[in-house]
């Protein structure tokens, strides 16, 4: 079993890096680019997945003592044991009264309220759930399609991912109005919503079929290794914006395609590509609210995205199934198979 938490990656410090490029005020306009109508997907259509989807919250606001809240654990013990960590405590009675006191928190009904509102309707999360195991399924024929269960914790929490359970916390994804938010920087805060729950979900999901690159150290295979997520991402999810599959906003979208060159040629000249040093490597592809060394208005983990640019750029130009892709361990070689060449995009 998988436990997917968002990872804040500390402030590391490296070497300075040799020019700093920026930006210009182009850029700053609300579009997102190349996030045009749905790709192209396989025949489906003989696939059936169950998707079974199990609504917690209600229960969990209704509970009234600890006592009750302690068989609620009991009763649902993976969300006991992986979402909320119960073997970090000595018993369940310690734990059920922690999260009891977490739930009768005054704010938690504003939060309960407005989990209940965001959350009224979850068929197009359903939707498109299924519609990703059914892609995963075409490609992964044995794949079983893992339950969903869905709580509110207070912020305790925000995901726990397994071959046979997901468990989503509804609070973390209320999105920007929210009353209250999870004690996440805002660079993190702005992925945490509604829309952004299966693509999440998926990026984590896509850890069981990609065969991640060992061999090299460096800072392109981690960047290519990322890429392969987001490529299967993409592929699962098909009319999925790309801006939610990375968590980057549509003005952040916007930017990095006008200049890709730009992010490009500071990796090149810097000769970064090659990179082993994880506090290096970390500033491109890590947590952060900018990668300083290419441009103060240059998003984090922009690092990531150009591993995803040079994935697509492999898959356009290679006869290459997504399983093949998802197997293969040599970024390296899809780096140079792919021959990215950037070009910015308006």
């Amino acid at each position: 079993m998988r436990n997917a938490n968002f990872i804040n990656f500390k402030k590391l410090l490296g070497k300075q890096i040799k020019t700093a490029l920026f930006f210009g005020v182009s850029c700053m306009f609300l579009i997102s680019c190349g996030e045009n109508g749905c790709k192209e997907i396989p025949d489906i259509s003989q696939i059936n997945v169950d998707v079974q989807l199990k609504t917690l919250e209600n229960e969990m606001m209704e509970l009234s003592s600890w006592q009750e809240t302690e068989k609620f654990l009991k009763a649902n013990r993976i969300f006991a044991d992986y979402f909320m960590h119960a073997n970090q405590y000595p018993n369940d009675t310690i734990l059920a009264k922690r999260l009891f006191r977490l739930l009768k928190a005054p704010a938690v009904d504003t939060v309960f309220l407005e989990c209940f509102k965001i959350f009224s309707d979850m068929s197009d999360i359903v939707s498109d759930y299924e519609q990703a195991y059914k892609i995963i399924n075409y490609h992964y024929p044995d794949t079983q399609v893992p339950k969903i269960e869905t709580v509110v914790t207070a912020f305790y929490n925000d995901l726990y991912i397994s071959d046979s359970l997901i468990i989503i916390g509804l609070d973390y994804f209320l999105g920007p109005e929210a009353t209250f938010k999870p004690n996440e920087h805002d660079y993190i805060l702005k992925r945490f919503k509604k829309q952004s729950v299966v693509p999440t979900v998926m990026n984590f999901v896509s850890n069981e079929f990609n065969n991640i690159d060992k061999k090299h150290n460096t800072l392109l295979a981690d960047m290519v290794n990322i890429g392969k997520a987001y490529y299967f991402t993409s592929q699962v999810l098909p009319c999925a914006a790309d801006s939610l599959i990375i968590g980057y906003t549509s003005e952040e979208m916007r930017l990095v395609n006008r200049n890709q060159e730009v992010i490009w040629a500071n990796l090149i000249e810097n000769e970064l590509l090659y990179e082993t040093n994880e506090a290096l490597k970390t500033k491109f592809i890590g947590e952060s609210p900018h990668v300083f060394e290419i441009s103060e208005s240059c998003p984090g983990r922009v690092g990531a995205w150009i591993g995803w640019e040079i994935v697509k750029k492999y898959m356009e130009r290679n006869d290459v199934s997504l399983t093949d892709l998802m197997a293969d361990n040599d970024s390296h070689k899809i780096f140079q198979m792919a021959k990215y060449r950037p070009k910015n995009v308006d």
